[in-house]
């Protein structure tokens, strides 16, 4: 674990959205130096499902060593950040470091994104982030080795990162390109401009937000790992230590911590890898949170025009009543192989369904079988009938249903 050394004691952090999980860590880590922690964040009378409040993570930060100051601000409003450090600089003398932590998520593609939405994402992530930073920009001109932090990826213009939650993409990265243009802009103030990103999941209440409960916590790290590699990032000359977009494990493992078992909620189990790195393909967060019954938003199909994926969103385009009616069942498919995964085929209800998972209330007939073959059959080359024959393909379930698939596949083949 990354000790503790002293370097932040006496220093004043302004924290956006410390009132519990990342942000709150991060004060905590300070505040076992002696540092002054400035809680700039909304919640200050309990949420119903959300557990903390500024005045409760204030106290903890008070018996962990460091002196707290908790705000009431909403970082959208900037007579409420302006007021927030003009009482911080009153109280404390000045601000040496900012974190701009606070954060707004919406997994949605764009239909799925109101306006309403959208604007909170960039209220709060691009134009928070730049406020805050104007606002503690004279303080941390005059400030102890000033450092900004934003809790912001790399930017990655892979466009898997964008398809499934543009809105949300967009609003993040704004708080990365903050860094990329602060980072030149305030050198020659001596203010250090840096992001960290973690390489795994981080069990918080918007890692709950994406589905799962607490069986995603089995596959997350704890806040800690980002507490330790931000103490660290802080702790350096903020001369010499500017425009970095870190990795958090990457980070500790530079700076002499090895055992990153000790971080995660369940040590030993597989990580969830976080969005935003395409050292983990996207596929394999995609399968990992499916896997462990959370939704993901985003969409990790191929260019391959058989790939399942790519099959289902055709199959999916060529859904009607009138299919419905004409089938009246729901069909359960588990590939295995290369491109391993279940997904369903609702054509009992509505106008019909497609998706990744498991079928909502079962499925009437379940068909397994590997992906290879899967794509053949839907390509036209393998019968279903040969491939039940063969072996190739398993069903239970509905065997009529089952019988229906040859029909119906002769439909969606003269569409495709």
């Amino acid at each position: 674990m990354a000790v503790n050394t002293g370097k932040l004691a006496g220093r004043t952090l302004f924290v956006t959205g410390a009132s519990r999980g990342i942000g709150k860590a991060i004060g905590l880590k300070a505040a076992r130096d002696g540092a002054n922690v400035v809680i700039a964040a909304k919640t200050s009378v309990p949420h119903p499902k959300l557990p903390g409040t500024i005045y409760t993570a204030a106290e903890e930060i008070e018996e962990a060593g460091g002196k707290c100051f908790p705000c009431i601000v909403d970082i959208r409003n900037e007579d409420d950040v302006n007021k927030a450090v003009e009482e911080t600089v009153k109280r404390f003398g000045g601000i040496d470091i900012l974190i701009n932590n606070a954060s707004a998520i919406s997994l949605t593609g764009t239909e799925a994104t109101p306006m309403k939405k959208f604007d909170l994402m960039m209220g709060v992530n691009t134009r928070g982030t730049y406020l805050c930073s104007r606002a503690c920009l004279p303080h941390l001109k005059k400030g102890t080795n000033p450092h900004i932090l934003n809790l912001s990826p790399p930017l990655n213009l892979n466009p898997v990162w964008f398809k499934g939650h543009v809105a949300y993409t967009m609003a993040k990265y704004g708080m990365s390109m903050c860094v990329l243009g602060m980072a030149e802009e305030f050198k020659n103030d001596g203010i250090a401009v840096n992001a960290l990103w973690p390489r795994t999941g981080i069990y918080t209440a918007a890692m709950e937000m994406l589905g799962g409960g607490k069986e995603i916590a089995k596959q997350c790290r704890t806040v800690d790992i980002i507490a330790d590699a931000a103490y660290l990032m802080l702790s350096k000359d903020s001369k010499s230590f500017t425009g970095n977009f870190c990795i958090d494990d990457e980070l500790l493992q530079a700076n002499g911590v090895m055992d990153l078992d000790q971080y995660a909620c369940v040590p030993g189990s597989t990580l969830i890898p976080d969005f935003f790195l395409d050292s983990e393909e996207p596929k394999v967060l995609h399968k990992q949170m499916t896997d462990q019954g959370a939704k993901p938003a985003f969409d990790v199909s191929t260019d391959d025009p058989n790939s399942p994926a790519q099959t289902f969103n055709h199959i999916e385009s060529l859904l009607s009543p009138d299919l419905v009616q004409s089938t009246k069942g729901i069909y359960q498919f588990k590939l295995t192989g290369n491109d391993a995964g279940k997904w369903y085929i609702d054509l009992k209800n509505g106008s019909g369904a497609v998706g990744e998972g498991e079928a909502p209330g079962g499925a009437t007939c379940t068909m397994t079988m590997d992906s290879g073959d899967f794509k053949e059959m839907f390509a036209g080359n393998l019968q279903s009938t040969m491939a039940f024959m063969s072996g190739k393909l398993k069903i239970e379930g509905d065997m009529t249903l089952a019988m229906k698939l040859e029909k119906l596949l002769n439909k969606m083949k003269a569409k495709l």
